[in-house]
């Protein structure tokens, strides 16, 4: 069971929902620099407790080097000890889990340990057909992973990044068009009925994620501050 000391009942988690592309992880950096809150990508939690060593990281990494999936089992069992750290006393943002409603089945346990829940699941409202030009012009900066785009973000100094001031950046090789659409199905199919599931228990909260990335964190604020008020 997670400590209650270092993660209060009254600690906010929210949830970033959307499609790939639609900039879940863009603003879930720039709330925990606003509000000191905790970006939880479970990408970065397996990796981290991979590299730690930890008992479900050991776990973690046979499965992954046998070639399969990590199981739901697996991945709460991280995020229960990562939860745990005194730096989410805060609160967290959790970005790309769940994605089914089994998964958000078993967070709902895992925070009713703490009597903690989720606050607000926000969902990311995008149109499909503009994620082809939105995802393919988007790239990273390969010193800290902070998020540009050709025509959206680009650096304030060409060729250098803003966060961290490194001078090398990396687009991947599957942000493309036939990827991008098997991407779009693969979520419709299976990490949209969250919407519905958060529309039941009242937590969501839908948001246009087409317009300009400081109007859109500036209603993500929004909902943040009322969260925590």
């Amino acid at each position: 069971m997670m400590d209650g000391a270092n993660t209060p009942a009254t600690a906010p988690v929210l949830i970033l929902l959307g499609p790939p592309g639609a900039g879940k992880g863009t603003q879930a950096r720039m709330l925990e620099e606003k509000f000191g809150l905790v970006q939880l990508s479970t990408g970065d939690l397996l990796r981290a407790a991979v590299a730690a060593g930890t008992e479900a990281g050991q776990r973690a990494k046979a499965v992954m080097e046998a070639g399969e999936l990590v199981s739901d089992d697996i991945v709460i069992a991280i995020l229960r000890d990562r939860l745990a750290e005194a730096d989410c006393a805060k609160g967290v943002i959790l970005d790309g889990f769940p994605r089914t409603t089994v998964q958000a089945e078993a967070l709902d346990g895992l925070l009713a340990e703490s009597g903690q829940k989720i606050n607000a699941a926000v969902s990311l409202e995008v149109d499909d057909a503009a994620m082809v030009t939105r995802i393919s012009g988007r790239y990273t900066c390969g010193s800290c992973g902070e998020g540009y785009h050709d025509s959206f973000k680009q650096p304030a100094k060409p060729g250098t990044c803003d966060k961290c001031g490194g001078t090398e950046f990396k687009r991947r090789a599957d942000d493309n068009a036939e990827t991008v659409a098997a991407r779009l199905e693969a979520y419709h199919a299976q990490t949209a009925p969250l919407i519905d599931y958060y529309a039941a228990q009242h937590a969501l909260i839908g948001i246009d994620a087409m317009g300009e990335i400081d109007d859109i964190a500036g209603k993500l604020a929004a909902i943040v501050k009322t969260a925590t008020a």
